[in-house]
């Protein structure tokens, strides 16, 4: 922590607003910054931001002196990700409906973007997929199989085909019509 910081703080605590705005000042770029690598909804990183800054005031009792550029980080980052969280309850309960598209989860995904996104994406991201594959277990049987060798094994259809017995024109139309239940049962909330 540096000796600016760790005045501010001790002003902070002794009562001085004027520092805390100080503070606020110092780092809203990289509070919003953070913020908007995870949720990417410039509304929602607004809003997430005054509740950081908010919960960095209550706590400022608690801060040891340490860094306090990576203490207000991990609270952006926990309050980001619990935000995003809240949004996917609120998604399961109907209220949105946003259905997402399971290709953008296969293993060509999985490990192209591992190396790039931070800790707390690749979370979210096993996360959503696991819900991706709940709802694709609720899939009738010809249809799931499908969907799990070709977006989860990576497998072309003419392999899938082999594997099942099938022309690759039928595994092209299971995994339309997958797609299609799968959309239905997500709406349904059939996680």
């Amino acid at each position: 922590m540096t000796y600016d910081d760790e005045r501010l703080v001790k002003q902070v605590l002794a009562g001085n607003d004027n520092a805390f705005a100080y503070i606020v000042d110092r780092y809203k770029a990289y509070v919003f910054a953070i913020i908007l690598n995870i949720c990417q909804d410039r509304f929602e990183a607004e809003n997430i931001a005054q509740e950081v800054f908010l919960q960095v005031y209550r706590s400022l009792h608690q801060f040891k002196s340490q860094d306090l550029k990576a203490w207000i980080g991990k609270i952006t980052v926990r309050k980001t990700v619990d935000n995003h969280r809240k949004n996917l309850k609120y998604s399961r309960e109907g209220q949105f409906t946003t259905c997402p598209d399971f290709s953008a989860f296969s293993v060509a995904y999985e490990n192209t973007n591992q190396e790039r996104d931070n800790p707390e994406e690749l979370v979210l991201q096993k996360e959503q997929r696991q819900r991706i594959r709940n709802v694709c277990t609720k899939l009738p049987k010809i249809y799931s199989r499908v969907v799990e060798k070709h977006y989860f094994e990576g497998k072309s259809y003419r392999e899938i085909a082999a594997e099942e017995g099938i022309a690759p024109k039928t595994v092209e139309s299971r995994l339309y019509r997958a797609r299609f239940l799968f959309r239905e049962k997500w709406r349904e909330g059939d996680l």
